[in-house]
């Protein structure tokens, strides 16, 4: 299956982005925790490369701690400010406030020295869909600014969010790219629901995932969904349906409802706290 999806709105959402970037002292980016590097928009290294960077490893509850780790590690080897961050339950949010005025001394000193006193700081958040941007911000000001929602594309338009006299948040659409040049990038992305989950073929990434799962995560979906062990991943997934009834008339097997249930179960953390990739070594 060909990974990609680039609808109209994100040329638009790209080229306002390009334009604020000139209000904004730092660029708070979230990444997926479990893909922090396949979550990574290329282009924004690009629009951002004058800018202070804090990169947010969100849903980080959802990751293995230890690639987190790796990952952490690897940002701030890059230069980059980073912080591990779970939105919905609040946990890491309390530390932003310090990491976000350490990443804007140099900024402020100068303020200070032209006069400027009490200029809050301005940040561009930024992200792919469904990373979490606006669950983010909500979290962050202690109360609901923005919209969320579980599927991709919900922050359609900017909006300014004044949290204290310190910061501003400019929220942005979440935006991905026009060409993935590598597929694994775009299946990882399916995976966690950052590519419309109706352009895709479910089942097809339902097999993938298993793929996945069994060799990183040997006997996780067993231990899930209760069945022997067997070999390869179709009949994993046919395992899945009959553990769950996933059945259409007649007693045949439901594939589509099992690899729906499938990508349900592993989005939600409900099969543990899993990683789909490590950093590279450079």
């Amino acid at each position: 299956m060909n990974y990609q999806w680039y609808p109209g709105h994100m040329t638009k959402a790209r080229r306002q982005m390009q334009e604020d970037l000139k209000l904004i002292d730092l660029l708070i980016e979230l990444v997926d925790a479990r893909i922090p590097g396949s979550s990574r928009n290329p282009d924004i290294d690009e629009l951002g490369k004058n800018k202070s960077r804090l990169i947010l490893l969100n849903k980080a509850d959802l990751a293995d701690e230890r690639y987190t780790e790796q990952w952490m590690d690897y940002f701030r080897e890059k230069g980059y400010y980073a912080v591990k961050v779970n939105s919905r339950s609040g946990a890491g949010i309390k530390t932003i406030n310090s990491v976000v005025q350490e990443a804007c001394k140099e900024k402020l000193e100068r303020d200070k020295k032209r006069g400027i006193l009490n200029r809050p700081v301005r940040a561009m958040v930024v992200g792919i869909p469904n990373v979490g941007k606006s669950t983010f911000i909500n979290s962050y000001a202690g109360r609901a600014c923005t919209k969320t929602g579980n599927k991709p594309g919900v922050t359609k338009g900017k909006q300014w969010i004044r949290l204290g006299k310190q910061l501003e948040l400019l929220d942005t659409p979440g935006i991905l790219w026009p060409k993935f040049e590598d597929q694994q990038v775009g299946l990882r992305l399916a995976m966690i629901g950052s590519i419309n989950d109706e352009i895709l073929n479910i089942e097809e990434l339902a097999l993938s995932t298993i793929e996945y799962l069994e060799g990183v995560y040997s006997g996780t979906l067993m231990e899930r969904y209760g069945f022997e062990e067997v070999s390869g991943s179709l009949a994993v997934l046919e395992e899945i349906a009959r553990a769950r009834g996933c059945l259409k008339r007649g007693g045949e097997l439901d594939y589509e409802k099992a690899a729906r249930l499938l990508m349900d179960d592993f989005r939600s953390g409900k099969l543990g706290r899993i990683s789909l990739e490590a950093p590279v070594k450079e």
